[in-house]
């Protein structure tokens, strides 16, 4: 799906929360997708620090390290600061006051049915997220989006909710005080969902990750141990390939002709579950290896992340303060005398 109008690069915007370093499903599900999209488009991609605290409010201290290192995490997958915008969200205090007047006209309703709200409630009960920060976070986001006229959004298919209630309050907007954003489009990414360790999608919270940087034996180790087809709870035992969590990242990096040797073999329970993953796991520690490579390359740049997020946020900044003049005046808020801040 293409972002903006016929032979013009449109504008794309999607950022990461800095939790932690990035994992595999990062990788497939997104960082890819993103490198892919600055061939032809005006790419953004902020590093969503105020958004760690709809989940994660008690420990803000871990921020400010995580942040740098996830953007070398994007670097070395191809991020291109000469191509691509990298800033990051809570140096911009637009993406605040746009957020905050969205949020005034934003149905409550709309928010309770978001679908990860749901999710996250039931999962992550080791913390308090009966918050209005929780509950409005996809207010922000969509201010995130907003503020830079985004016509696309590469999401993956459990983030589509997310772009449509964007688009909603990018309609509602208009509707009230004028034609001022677009509606964006969501970008879906060609792996829409990785598989944890577990079974469940690939999450950082939820501790069923392969990180970029494991060395081959903790990839393998770990991959070895995934969850699989719970029919085949013997090695007798046939199975069903498209109930295995592991087959998600065979479909991913098999051939065609070892895609065909694992679905006939987990079926006739001619082959056991390890013989199975080991050919998927020996694709995963080859891809991995050029990043891991290319990210100590990089490390060994001293400052030079931090001056890639302080021009990007420079960059963005500038077009953010323009976009809020023009919301302050749609609504009826222009500072006297023509200022903008």
């Amino acid at each position: 799906m293409s972002a903006g109008q016929p032979g013009r690069p449109g504008v794309v915007v999607s950022g990461m929360r800095p939790t932690g370093r990035l994992h595999l499903g990062h990788l497939l599900g997104t960082l890819r997708n993103w490198v892919a999209l600055q061939a032809d488009h005006r790419c953004h991609f902020f590093v969503a620090d105020w958004h760690v605290l709809t989940t994660d409010y008690e420990k803000p201290r871990d921020v400010g390290g995580f942040a740098e290192e996830m953007v070398l995490d994007w670097l070395a997958a191809g991020i291109d600061p000469e191509r691509s915008i990298v800033f990051r969200q809570s140096a911009i205090a637009e993406h605040a006051e746009l957020a905050l007047l969205f949020g005034m006209f934003t149905p409550v309703p709309w928010l309770e049915r978001n679908p990860t709200y749901k999710e996250q409630r039931e999962q992550l009960v080791d913390r308090d997220l009966s918050t209005y920060g929780f509950l409005g976070y996809p207010v922000l986001q969509a201010a995130d989006i907003l503020l830079y006229k985004a016509n696309g959004v590469p999401v993956g298919v459990d983030q589509a909710p997310h772009v449509e209630l964007t688009r909603e309050i990018a309609r509602r907007f208009n509707h009230l005080y004028g034609e001022t954003f677009p509606e964006p489009q969501a970008l879906l990414s060609p792996v829409s969902k990785v598989p944890g360790t577990d079974g469940r999608k690939m999450s950082k919270s939820y501790g069923n990750a392969i990180q970029l940087d494991e060395d081959p034996g903790q990839i393998e180790a770990r991959l070895g141990r995934m969850a699989t087809d719970p029919r085949r709870a013997r090695r007798t035992d046939p199975g069903d390939p498209a109930d295995c969590p592991a087959h998600a990242l065979h479909r991913v990096y098999d051939t065609p002709d070892e895609l065909e040797w694992v679905d006939r073999g987990c079926k006739t329970a001619g082959i056991g579950c390890l013989e199975c993953k080991k050919v998927m796991i020996r694709h995963v520690v080859e891809d991995l290896e050029p990043f891991r490579e290319k990210r100590r390359e990089l490390a060994a740049r001293p400052g030079w992340v931090r001056e890639v997020i302080e021009d990007g946020t420079s960059k963005a900044r500038a077009i953010a303060r323009t976009t809020m003049a023009e919301v302050r005046s749609a609504i009826g808020f222009a500072v006297p005398g023509g200022g903008d801040s």
